[in-house]
């Protein structure tokens, strides 16, 4: 139960710290998420804040359907490409047309990131699954095959979720704790250490890193 700011990967860059090493850094643009909505236990059943990101441009406003229009409007927010919900524990500090901005992130904190990989397309087992590949010889039986997939004996069948050739990348992807390098509020970026998932222009969801503790008290 914790904020995710909605942002796109433009990019990647470089900065030197305090001690002079290269830092590598994905840049994430992400223009204030607009609160759109916020539910409460009373009328919803649950806590949560439903976040707007990415005007529509003018020419594809046409385009937004009438009960966005009409959803949009009771928020007086303007039509934006992407909503997503965010559950809170308390949702009394927030309203319908708030701004959230990069500065909810502060620099040197840890964040989580999650976004759609890049699509590869249908690939073999040795750049899927990083096998080795049999021998390079001309008398091999197989080169870049995955060899044998099944048995003659019981139960004398391939089974189930087996390492095979197929489709290849377009997943969501989570990577955790990475570093908040640098917040630009007045340029509306945020770099992060390190590469995330997702191709550029692609959407992505920031959100506070889960401590262990956290996840303690949440068994408990």
């Amino acid at each position: 139960m914790t904020l995710k700011l909605m942002g796109k990967k433009i990019g990647m860059t470089h900065l030197f710290d305090e001690k002079g090493d290269l830092v590598v850094c994905t840049v994430i643009l992400a223009e204030p998420n607009v609160i759109a909505q916020v539910k409460t236990q009373e009328n919803d059943g649950y806590q949560a804040i439903q976040l707007a990101a990415c005007k529509v441009k003018a020419p594809k406003v046409k385009n937004v359907t009438k009960p966005l229009r009409g959803h949009f409007a009771k928020a007086s927010v303007e039509p934006r490409d992407h909503l997503a919900e965010s559950r809170m524990d308390d949702v009394s500090e927030y309203k319908a047309g708030q701004e959230i901005t990069v500065s909810a992130f502060p620099e040197s904190s840890f964040v989580d990131v999650t976004g759609v990989s890049k699509g590869k397309g249908y690939q073999g087992v040795m750049k899927r699954h990083n096998y080795a590949g049999g021998p390079a010889s001309h008398g091999s039986g197989f080169h870049r095959h995955a060899g044998s997939t099944g048995m003659r004996t019981s139960p004398g069948r391939n089974l189930p979720g087996g390492k095979k050739a197929g489709h290849m990348g377009a997943e969501q992807v989570t990577v955790q704790n990475i570093k908040v390098v640098k917040v630009d509020e007045e340029k509306q970026v945020i770099l992060l250490k390190g590469a995330v998932p997702g191709f550029n222009e692609g959407l992505v969801y920031i959100s506070k890193a889960i401590k262990i503790s956290d996840l303690k008290k949440a068994k408990k």
